[in-house]
This record gives C-alpha cells, structure tokens and sequence, in this order.
C-alpha cells in the first residue's frame, strides 16, 4: 500500500505536470497571435500616438511617480511599458461595457472598471488617460473619479482632441470628418469651457492646471476635420492652429 506521503508527492507530481502543460499551451498561443499580429501589419498612416506617448513619458520622468493608473489602457502595451521603466502600474478599462466579448490584453492584466463610477481603491502618484475621456460621453463624471483617485499633490496627464474656443459632441458625425463614420463611439472634441469646468468642478480636490501642448495633426479647425498634416506640428499656443492638446493637471495638496 503506498505511503500517505508518496501519495502527496505523487499528486503534487501530477499537478505541477498539468500547471506545466497549461503554461506551455498559454506560451503557444501567445506565440501564434503574437506571430498573426506580426504578419498582419500594412501600413495605413501614422496616428497621434508618437505625440502622446512621448508627452506622457516626459511628464512622468519629470515627476518621478512610483504608483501610477493608467485609464482605458484597451489592447495597448503601455502599462508593459510603464512597468518596464520602473513604475507600480494598475491598468484599468471597462471591459464588460465598452469592448467586444472576448477583448484581452495580452500585455499587461487589465482591471475591468467603469472609471465613470470607479470602484478602485486608489490612491495613485499619477493617472494617465491617453485618448480615452473623448469617447466618454459622461466626461464630467469620470474627471471626478480620477481626481478623486489621485493622492494629494498627484497629478493627471490627460490627452485629448481639443479646440480652445468650440466643443464637438462627436466630431465622426459631422460631414468634415476625414474619418470615423463607421464608429460605434463617439470622438467629443473638448474646448476650455471643459477644461475649466473640470478643473473646478470638485473644489475639495483644488485642481490646477501645470502644463499644456497644442499640436495641429490635421488642416481643419477641429479634429478629423480637413487633410493630415504629416508630421504633426507643435502649435505656439492657443492662438495658433490646433486639434490635440497634450495637458497635466496637479491635485491640491
């Protein structure tokens, strides 16, 4: 009769076996999907994304967080970036609601979180939201959660289409759009009524506004609208042509 303990090495046995084969089989298809995205590539255009990664990566080396969200990180490798440069990152999108069953990213574990209403404990150095509030069409309500999320003195990088003096609803709707028609979201693009109105909107938190880049990515006065203009040019300020803005804003102390 075998032993109770040659039993439990032979189960431990048995389980470290079917751990081993799972991994193998995760590690494979990683592998293929990794290999599919790879053979799928054809060159479209380039997006605004070089502007606002390399905007949120010098804010970040000039503020030297250590824990930071990033909001509505979708399939993007930035929080494995975020990672790799040193910081404690917590990625966040809502998953159940806004993506297409199935949705995974393969890069970094994503928490499924509606930041409208964001259950996460917080709080965080930083929190990034790259491209993700213009799709949010109850913007006022997620600007709140992520101050709220912020520590005192943190601070919040936040990219956007923006306009200084005029707000779109949804820019893919309107018959300038270079693109976006087909698109099940909207693309609101913010002007400084809405800026200001965030800003003030929880006077607790004493939000202000440290830093700010305009840049003009297409020919038209807002964004989509009119041709690409390639590379995107840095605008000298609000006065000048713009349809992004790059912007950080720091929590009272």
């Amino acid at each position: 009769m075998r032993s109770d303990h040659g039993m439990k090495e032979h189960r431990m046995t048995r389980s470290l076996s079917a751990r081993s084969a799972i991994a193998s089989l995760g590690d494979r298809y990683i592998r293929r999907r990794c290999q599919q995205d790879f053979d799928s590539q054809r060159f479209t255009r380039t997006n605004e994304r070089p502007i606002e990664y390399a905007y949120v990566f010098q804010q970040l080396n000039a503020l030297q967080p250590r824990t930071v969200l990033d909001v509505g990180s979708g399939v993007s490798a930035l929080p494995s970036l975020l990672s790799t440069c040193g910081f404690v990152v917590t990625a966040t999108d809502n998953v159940r609601d806004y993506w297409p069953p199935g949705m995974l990213n393969r890069h970094w574990h994503t928490v499924d979180d509606d930041i409208r209403a964001s259950k996460l404990p917080g709080p965080f150095d930083a929190v990034l939201c790259v491209s993700t509030l213009e799709h949010i069409r109850e913007h006022d309500a997620a600007m709140r959660q992520m101050l709220r999320l912020m520590r005192p003195g943190g601070h919040l990088i936040l990219t956007i289409p923006y306009h200084e003096t005029t707000y779109h609803p949804n820019v893919y709707e309107s018959p300038e759009a270079a693109y976006g028609a087909d698109l099940p979201y909207p693309a609101q693009s913010f002007s400084r009524a809405e800026l200001d109105g965030w800003l003030a909107s929880e006077p607790t938190y004493s939000a202000k506004l440290v830093n700010q880049e305009y840049w003009q990515c297409f020919t038209g006065d807002l964004w989509t609208f009119g041709e690409l203009v390639r590379p995107p040019r840095r605008a000298a300020g609000p006065q000048d042509r713009h349809q992004l803005t790059c912007l950080t804003i720091q929590r009272g102390a």
